[in-house]
């Protein structure tokens, strides 16, 4: 397994446990408010960087080799939810769950590097 340093690593899981609680809050949020938040395509990707998130901190938490692999991934899943709620960014919810994955996605950056 690559060496990280564990506070970097405790803090990736965190980012990545706090990213997939605030994305699961969102979609409800999300069908409530309906219209363009409650776009298919926008709650699946919500969704998807939800799973993304719990599988890397799970990975990261058991000290599986593959965290790297699934920390790559969540990097990516969570810009692209970021960039999908920031199109909302007039909305206080959603700038908070951009804010989330952006965190999260620098996080899983560093670990997947």
């Amino acid at each position: 397994m690559p060496h990280h340093d564990h506070a970097a690593m405790r803090d990736c899981i965190d980012a990545c446990t706090r990213c997939h609680a605030v994305c699961v809050e969102t979609i409800r949020y999300c069908l409530e408010q309906g219209g363009a938040h409650a776009d298919p395509a926008h709650l699946s990707l919500m969704q998807t960087c939800a799973d993304i998130c719990r599988t890397s901190a799970d990975a990261m938490l058991r000290g599986d080799a593959a965290h790297v692999h699934t920390c790559r991934a969540c990097a990516e899943v969570c810009r692209l939810c970021a960039d999908a709620c920031a199109d909302m960014a007039e909305d206080a919810r959603m700038r908070e769950c951009a804010e989330a994955c952006r965190r999260c996605a620098e996080s899983c950056a560093r670990m997947a590097a």
